[in-house]
């Protein structure tokens, strides 16, 4: 999925070569036999992130976003109810820290959602804020692996 403005969708190049070993990574590793925690594919510049939670309710979810990398996130077993917004304009309730590449924000007046199930990813960038962990429905566990590609 890809959702950008027109005037940064030429930023974008969703088919670089970082990209590239992100996806071949997803397609032809065993996902479900990875340990929990960081997977490197190309040291610092595309890596994974394997996580395991229960989904949780929307009031308990929170936007986030990143400066250094792209993230694409991709569910290995589960489902999730996952936002997406523009980031330009939204109040931060907790300021970037570089070392986690992470900022948070206040929910939106509008807010856009997708539900993933195993098998599906999304690619957010940094102009993205993104809210993941959400119930579709009821908890679920939930297998999520998290490429990171620098930016």
């Amino acid at each position: 999925m890809l959702c950008a403005n027109i005037k940064q969708i030429e930023k974008h190049d969703y088919l670089a070569e970082r990209f590239k070993k992100g996806y071949d990574f997803l397609k032809n590793t065993d996902l479900m036999s990875l340990p929990v925690g960081r997977v490197d594919i190309d040291g610092d510049d595309v890596f994974a992130s394997v996580q395991e939670y229960i989904t949780l309710p929307e009031a308990e979810c929170r936007y986030e976003a990143h400066d250094k990398y792209y993230d694409i996130q991709y569910v290995a077993a589960g489902r999730e109810k996952f936002g997406c917004v523009k980031r330009e304009g939204l109040t931060v309730t907790e300021a970037y820290n570089p070392e986690t590449d992470l900022v948070f924000f206040e929910n939106p007046k509008y807010e856009s959602f997708v539900v993933l199930e195993a098998g599906d990813c999304v690619v957010v960038a940094p102009e993205d804020a993104h809210k993941p962990k959400g119930q579709a429905g009821e908890p679920a566990r939930v297998r999520k692996i998290v490429v990171k590609v620098r930016v």
